[in-house]
């Protein structure tokens, strides 16, 4: 897939993004990723060499548009976010980042000639599904990406801006924080360490992060797609306790899982599935790598690295 093109990244230096960054160079375009000027320094070092950084904060209005008229990008990824792997996150900043932030980009972009904006959302936006809308956020980092959504839908109804958002599901892949379940998991069977986590009985759509970056690349370009929002997942459901066993089967681990020695989190969603059918319909796109090659791949991966941290909820 060919994108022989001037593409804006926000928040390039962060785990998806840095891959995403790098598929886009290898396609051809021009890419500049856009860096939050308190990013870890070790991150923006990961970054291409050859990819053009530059510096602008979300929450400002002036150094948004600023940067976007630098650029005068043809497509825009919008990743830039906090909360991601934080449930907890302070509510007035994830307004002020997530929702705002989107609101600036969103901003700068009117009038511009710019085919695409992609917009990255989350599967916890739909919460338990209760609602006539099938959005339910039981957080606040998912209840200011559904504001974020709300924006992308004004700005194309009412100013014509071609925003598409991409919700994603149970990404995960080599330069995940070492925290999240899969990480670190792999690294507790590893070495030989017991692993507490939940009763684990949350069904989840795990999708290797390549597969979410072919997603969101046909998210930019695939044709009638202005308006609209996706789901990037499998549309398979794994339980949290599933996918553990399946980690400790790959290795031969000699610790134990000691599920339902922590509680699920406040508000925990027991089941998040994309409607991947939905998403191949309206794209072409539909994810490769199964779970069990994913976390082969996982493996081999985090074995040639060192990492601590573990956090067996999700």
């Amino acid at each position: 897939m060919n994108v022989s093109q001037r593409v804006l990244v926000t928040g390039a230096a962060g785990f998806i993004g840095q891959h995403l960054v790098r598929r886009l160079l290898e396609d051809g375009a021009q890419v500049w990723a856009g860096i939050a000027p308190a990013e870890a320094p070790e991150r923006v070092a990961q970054l291409p060499a050859d990819v053009r950084q530059i510096s602008f904060d979300v929450r400002d209005t002036d150094a948004v548009r600023s940067a976007v008229a630098d650029v005068d990008p043809q497509i825009v990824f919008h990743l830039a976010a906090v909360g991601v792997t934080d449930t907890g996150v302070d509510p007035q900043l994830a307004l002020i980042v997530n929702a705002g932030g989107a609101v600036n980009v969103l901003a700068a972009l009117r009038g511009r000639d710019v085919k695409r904006v992609v917009l990255a959302g989350t599967c916890h936006e739909y919460g338990a599904r209760e609602t006539s809308e099938g959005l339910d956020p039981l957080n606040a980092y998912a209840a200011s990406k559904i504001a974020a959504w709300a924006f992308g839908r004004a700005f194309w109804r009412v100013h014509g801006l071609p925003v598409v958002t991409a919700r994603l599901f149970q990404v995960y892949g080599p330069g995940q924080p070492a925290h999240v379940l899969i990480p670190a998991a792999i690294r507790a069977a590893m070495d030989g360490r017991d692993f507490p986590m939940t009763q684990g009985d949350q069904a989840r759509d795990f999708v290797y992060v390549a597969d979410v970056v072919d997603g969101l690349i046909a998210a930019a370009l695939a044709s009638d797609l202005d308006g609209h929002s996706i789901d990037l997942g499998m549309g398979v459901p794994h339980t949290v306790r599933h996918v553990v066993e399946r980690i400790w089967a790959l290795t031969e681990a000699s610790g134990k899982i000691q599920a339902g020695v922590l509680p699920y989190r406040a508000g925990a969603v027991m089941s998040l599935i994309a409607n991947a059918d939905r998403t191949t319909r309206l794209t072409g796109w539909c994810a490769q790598l199964g779970l069990d090659d994913g976390l082969r791949a996982m493996v081999r991966y985090l074995s040639l690295i060192e990492g601590d941290g573990v956090d067996g909820r999700t």
